[in-house]
């Protein structure tokens, strides 16, 4: 992303938006993710917890095509042979609400669900902020919008775009571990700038899968592979191909250090229902699987800065290109 600053009060008579502290931004970029807990209100939380059940439990089943989500990636998050979710309904989602299925969610021996379709379903995607209104009013709508936009500003974004947006529901016993990864991997700009917007449905906690971070690492870890389409159109499906060092991967203007192959060490991003996690696009950081009986909902969407370049290798792409993406401007 662009340098992390503290821009000044934007001239308006209006009261200007409270985005981050000194402090805040300070923390962010020493750890590479900043927790920020109470941001949503337990009423507005209910409110996307009864719009996620309703939205599960009306989608119809018939013509699904019953895709699974899976990362493509091996216990220590580097691509491998494994088909990563790439057929058109995936490929296809990003001005969409889809469902996506749980691995674990189908009997091995005869394919079919072995948990009932609510309970089946890892992430419900990539357009609920604009489709969904419970979902656009924490996103880039109203007074919530307002902060968002004031945060990224604080952040260094000119030109902030919101392009995807997602609810992950970590379902109890089945929900997936996500190994270590960099969310810039999975949505590369020429230089990266992707940040994220994680916001805690549910108390997340360790014994149902919660947030780990290598504090750092975004300063010491390059974005070394993208997640693309193998053909523009998405005939082929999706790969993961290089990113060379003069291709960019780094963000814009920013600090690093020497690139480091060291064994990173994670903590536990433990947090109540309502917090908002702020996510480096370079940061390393992982959840395990949902052992327990209770889930872990959560919604979540992306920023870039629209000023860096978006190409038609990404897998996300929309009808308009990255002009189209939702501008985090403070005034929806």
């Amino acid at each position: 992303m662009a340098p992390s600053r503290i821009s000044p009060d934007p001239p308006s008579s209006e009261t200007p938006v409270v985005g981050l502290t000194p402090k805040q931004v300070a923390s962010f970029q020493r750890d590479g993710y900043l927790i920020i807990p109470s941001y949503l209100s337990r009423e507005t939380c209910q409110t996307l917890l009864s719009k996620t059940h309703q939205l599960l439990s009306e989608f119809p089943l018939e013509d699904h095509p019953m895709t699974k989500f899976t990362t493509g990636t091996d216990d220590a998050g580097k691509p491998t042979d494994k088909t990563h979710v790439g057929d058109d309904y995936f490929l296809t989602s990003g001005d969409k609400v889809r469902f996506f299925f749980e691995e674990d969610a189908f009997d091995a021996a005869t394919g079919t669900l072995n948990k009932p379709k609510e309970k089946a379903i890892n992430k419900i995607g990539h357009n609920l902020h604009g489709l969904v209104a419970e979902f656009g009013a924490v996103s880039h709508a109203g007074e919530v919008g307002r902060r968002n936009a004031a945060i990224a500003r604080d952040l260094g974004y000119r030109d902030p775009r919101l392009l995807q947006s997602m609810v992950i529901c970590k379902q109890p016993e089945i929900g997936g571990a996500v190994p270590p990864h960099q969310d810039s991997t999975f949505l590369y700009t020429h230089r990266p700038s992707a940040v994220g917007f994680w916001i805690a449905l549910e108390d997340a906690r360790a014994e149902n899968g919660c947030l780990s971070f290598a504090p750092g690492s975004h300063r010491r870890a390059p974005i070394r592979d993208r997640f693309v389409r193998r053909q523009v159109d998405g005939s082929a499906g999706t790969t993961f191909e290089s990113v060379l060092a003069e291709d960019g991967q780094w963000p814009r203007d920013f600090e690093h250090e020497t690139p480091s192959d060291r064994e990173e060490e994670y903590i536990l991003g433990e947090v109540e229902a309502g917090s908002l996690v702020l996510i480096h696009g370079n940061i390393l950081h992982k959840s395990e699987k949902n052992t327990s009986q209770k889930g872990r909902i959560i919604y979540t969407f992306h920023l870039i800065e629209g000023q860096e370049h978006y190409d038609d290798k990404n897998w996300l792409q929309v009808p308009g290109g990255p002009g189209a993406f939702t501008k985090l401007d403070g005034k929806s």
